[in-house]
């Protein structure tokens, strides 16, 4: 087992032509835990990564214990591990780091870095219905500690809540001052870099889907044949497309509406926007996950979450035929 911290303090001055004069400053705190399980030439990761926007005594508010038990946990699981099967099929994609498919695959998209150039699935759609009715979601840079939040974003607008989708229906774009002028359209609080040395742009805080009202065991239970994916591990998306791939970390077949098997070597492929049309059931469970994501303004720390969502038809890709 693996373990190791990462604390970050960082002073903000903002000046410009137009008389403003701000200044932030900006505390984060993250914790890493690998686990690794090996059984004769099998070996298996678990992996956890909890932070915050504060310093040390965020360690106060978390079980160092029962974090570390979770990776070592997911990891001996693991090893008993089948091959994947591949196909189409409903998948289960539980709460937390799971929302990194919206993060990359939709909310990419709906930043005005995109949208100003009229390139992306969402440009042009405001209040047109982008995706299943069952779907809000929101970017919201004022939740107090969390890991993307910020007072004052990049230009020295206020951060603030960002309803981007409604019941299906596109509400709103991450917009930065530059763009807005293109868009005709004002700041939303979603200007960002990495340092002084980037220029900012739009770029997203903590983006999460809304909790529903269905239960995570009524998604198990009502599907007779399909995947759970418990934890979410790396992947890539095309963000002009919306086109994705991303691993499973810890995945269960489901079969006649229990879970019957742990598997391994499963990837989810699909396109961001058709996977959100094709969510018929989102949980009451709501949780966050947090990240780091890298684009022209560098990298910057972000919250992704969700609940858990029931794709009725997804890609599964894994080595077993």
């Amino acid at each position: 087992m693996k373990a190791g911290y990462f604390d970050e303090s960082q002073k903000v001055l903002i000046a410009n032509s137009e008389g403003l004069w701000a200044e932030d400053s900006r505390v984060r705190t993250r914790l890493f835990i690998e686990a690794i399980a090996m059984e004769d030439t099998e070996k298996q990761r678990g992996y956890v990564a909890p932070g915050a926007q504060k310093g040390f005594e965020f360690y106060n508010e978390v079980d160092l214990r029962e974090l570390a038990e979770s990776a070592a946990d997911t990891a001996v699981r693991m090893l008993e591990a089948r091959p994947c099967p591949g196909g189409k099929m409903p998948v289960v994609i539980d709460n937390g780091f799971g929302g990194v498919i919206f993060h990359e695959a939709c909310g990419h998209g709906m930043e005005a870095t995109a949208v100003a150039k009229g390139k992306g699935p969402y440009a042009g759609k405001l209040g047109q219905q982008v995706v299943s009715t069952k779907i809000s979601a929101v970017d919201d840079g004022t939740v107090t500690g969390a890991w993307g939040s910020l007072h004052i974003d990049d230009e020295g607008t206020h951060s603030r809540r960002n309803v981007l989708i409604e019941n299906g229906i596109l509400k709103g774009y991450l917009i930065d001052k530059l763009n807005g002028r293109r868009m005709n359209m004002s700041p939303t609080g979603s200007a960002r870099r990495q340092s002084y040395r980037y220029a900012p742009t739009s770029r997203m805080t903590n983006t999460y889907i809304l909790p529903g009202k269905d239960k995570l065991e009524e998604m198990i239970s009502g599907t007779e044949y399909g995947l759970y994916a418990k934890t979410m591990g790396g992947g890539s998306v095309n963000t002009t497309t919306g086109d994705f791939n991303f691993a499973v970390l810890e995945g269960y077949m489901i079969e006649k509406g229990k879970l019957a098997y742990p598997v391994k070597g499963a990837t989810l492929i699909g396109n961001g926007r058709q996977t959100m049309y094709d969510v018929d059931m989102v949980g009451d469970n709501f949780a966050p996950g947090q990240g780091m994501c890298g684009s022209i303004s560098g990298s910057i720390p972000v919250n992704v979450g969700q609940p858990a969502l029931r794709v009725a038809q997804l890609t599964v890709g894994g080595s077993k035929q």
